[in-house]
């Protein structure tokens, strides 16, 4: 159905949805290493990923993150780090054992962990030992509301992905001049899909949005048949699916949909998945049309180009995503504080932290800093789409570079 739409501004768009943001609830050994130039005594960093597990496939991607790191601190005149690598198995139990045994270890920072459950046991261990913990990806708010002095997250809470979320497909909406009125929402039911599920419904309500949700469909992100759940989810006739998802099920999920002859108006994914570049390699032509939403890069600014280049070199094929942008920021920031503490006091390093006020960085917004929280409240989320193997930024218009295509193409003509 095509519906001509007088899209409001960003910015107010937005400051509707602020006030409804603090109630949503989002919810092997070690083994040290060095990065970039030997530096004797440096900063030591624990970067605690899931390297293997059903979450391997984006802990793998994470550490792409990781290993374009040296470079680009060197370019930026920042310290090395130290880094002491830990897998969390993707176990939240495993989690804790590996930071206690990092920071047993000599780590003066812990970095991770993508996974809000395993996260969240991490910050419970930082705090507890008085070490910093700088969240790379993890979006369960409640980690940032227990009135912790030693945890700080350069990511947004599911309040604001989700707030974004909306904002991002009202332009979409607005630039294609179609709206969807039906929509079915399917979900992980990890910490972070009954976060989102949970808040969903009251960021919808504030952001007006001319679709309503005709069921909401929960599956376990470890399973390796959906097919029932896509089946039910089929049976809506919805015009558009809502997903919160992991790798695994997007791309199981994918495959149901043409098993089935499904074609919804659109793919709209609130978190990881369906961007993922072994999503996008493992499914080719397949994985064409879904739009993402979720914390993303601005491909215009500066340290972006750099980024993309030491991707390119160090991952030939690699397209740019989350999971590298924001492992990237973490040891940004580590580095950053690290300079000007000029010390490896935990405190010292917190209290730097704390203080944080990057402006070159590669994520969309005015930059990196922490609100007294630990928070950084200032990120905004784009709005991308899978197109011929590469991901295409639609919105924010400051933030783009290309225009969204609608509707999703039925599986048989895509690619």
């Amino acid at each position: 159905m095509k519906t001509k739409l007088t899209s409001p501004s960003r910015r107010t768009v937005v400051a509707g949805l602020g006030a409804t943001l603090g109630a949503v609830g989002f919810t092997a050994g070690t083994a040290p290493f060095n990065i970039g130039r030997a530096q004797g005594a440096g900063l030591k960093v624990g970067v605690i990923l899931p390297r293997s597990g059903y979450l391997a496939g984006i802990g793998q991607d994470c550490q792409r993150g990781v290993d374009i790191t040296a470079g680009l601190l060197k370019d930026l005149g920042l310290p090395d780090l130290q880094l002491m690598s830990a897998d969390t198995e993707s176990s939240v139990d495993v989690a804790r054992s590996r930071a206690e045994k990092l920071i047993g270890e000599g780590a003066q920072v812990l970095v991770g962990a993508f996974d809000s459950g395993q996260s969240s046991a991490i910050a419970q261990v930082a705090e507890q030992k008085g070490i910093p913990f700088i969240i790379n990806i993890a979006a369960a708010p409640p980690i940032t509301e227990q009135g912790y002095k030693f945890v700080f997250r350069n990511f947004p809470t599911a309040g604001m992905i989700l707030r974004d979320a909306f904002v991002g497909q009202k332009e979409i909406f607005a630039a294609t001049n179609q709206s969807p009125k039906t929509a079915v929402f399917m979900h992980v039911n990890d910490t972070f899909g009954t976060s989102m599920a949970g808040g969903i419904n009251a960021v919808m309500a504030k952001a007006d949005m001319p679709y309503k949700i005709l069921d909401t469909i929960s599956y376990d992100p470890a399973a390796r048949d959906l097919s029932v759940e896509l089946a039910k989810a089929k049976a809506t006739s919805a015009d558009v699916v809502l997903m919160v998802s992991r790798l695994n099920d997007a791309i199981l999920l994918t495959r149901e949909m043409a098993k089935q002859r499904w074609t919804p108006q659109a793919i709209f994914s609130m978190g990881p998945g369906w961007y993922e570049d072994q999503y996008i390699k493992t499914l080719g032509k397949l994985s064409d049309g879904p739009f993402s939403f979720a914390p993303w890069y601005d491909p215009n600014k500066k340290l972006s180009k750099a980024m993309e280049a030491a991707l390119a070199k160090s991952a030939p094929g690699v397209n740019p995503n989350t999971n590298h942008v924001y492992t990237f920021e973490a040891l940004l920031i580590a580095s950053d504080a690290y300079k000007r503490a000029g010390s490896t006091d935990p405190k010292a390093l917190a209290d730097a932290i704390r203080a944080t006020n990057i402006k070159d960085n590669v994520s969309i917004g005015p930059g990196i800093s922490f609100d007294a929280k630990g928070q950084n409240d200032k990120i905004i989320g784009g709005s991308f789409q899978n197109r011929d193997g590469k991901l295409v930024t639609v919105a924010p218009k400051e933030a783009a570079n290309g225009k969204p295509e609608w509707p999703l193409k039925p599986h048989t003509q895509r690619g």
